[in-house]
């Protein structure tokens, strides 16, 4: 029951024997006994006191560790040494959808050392485009990227593309960009009949005719020389033409 003493509420969850006693002596039952209510002080004050490691202080750490020239365990040590130098090479395409886009072509080279991943750019020559090396420096690619303010703020586990993701015929979405995986190098081939017992197949891609101009040059205008002229056509800035020394003193 609860009872009011000066405007302040007490409930009686429990009471001892010889109190029990007497009400049962004159014939009043008591009720049983009452858990004590939860005390969220009690938790807080908890928490306050509990200490936590924070989620980059092993990575601090281990860096400290580093700095001083100290030891740290190299968990990648015989990956590195199986695999050292062994690239999976592909060819793939993304088919750009914007207003200066087309289809672009990309190297993939996944290292087998470390699970990373690097695209590179095929340049031609009168593209148009600026000719940048890389789409993608070498790096762990994620199928779902999370992306966060600063480096290392996230900590939900992310799933990285692996060998068994990179067979052709199947796309890679490297930061929203769809690219299709349709050839491989003879390494890569061999390398996945000796490992997976997976025969890469590479996708016949329809390619377009190249744009090849002819531009005849003009005629003789009559002023100055031919070579004069023809410097003209060949550059914004012509140059003077060499002088033909044999010619000269005949």
């Amino acid at each position: 029951m609860n009872f009011n003493v000066y405007q302040r509420v007490f409930r009686i969850v429990d009471c001892d024997d010889f109190t029990r006693r007497f009400y049962a002596n004159e014939g009043v039952p008591l009720n049983g006994s009452e858990g004590l209510p939860e005390n969220l002080f009690e938790k807080t004050r908890a928490m306050i006191n509990m200490k936590q490691t924070p989620p980059d202080q092993a990575e601090i750490k281990e860096y400290i560790e580093v700095q001083l020239k100290g030891g740290r365990p190299n968990k990648r040590l015989e990956s590195f040494l199986d695999n050292d130098r062994k690239v999976l090479v592909f060819n793939i395409l993304w088919e750009d959808r914007t207003y200066d886009g087309g289809d672009k072509y990309y190297i993939l080279d996944y290292f087998l050392s470390d699970g990373k991943i690097e695209v590179k750019e095929i340049n031609t020559q009168n593209s148009g485009r600026f000719p940048f090396p890389m789409l993608l420096k070498k790096q762990k690619l994620a199928k779902a990227p999370i992306l966060t303010h600063c480096p290392g703020m996230s900590l939900k586990d992310e799933e990285y593309y692996g060998p068994m993701d990179l067979v052709c015929g199947n796309k890679v979405v490297i930061y929203g960009r769809e690219c299709l995986i349709y050839d491989c190098d003879d390494f890569t081939k061999q390398w996945y009949v000796q490992n997976m017992g997976l025969n890469q197949k590479p996708l016949k891609l329809a390619k377009g005719r190249p744009n090849v101009t002819y531009q005849a040059i003009p005629a003789y205008n009559g002023y100055g020389s031919p070579e004069d002229s023809l410097g003209s056509v060949f550059s914004l800035k012509p140059k003077a033409p060499k002088v033909d020394m044999k010619k000269m003193f005949k």
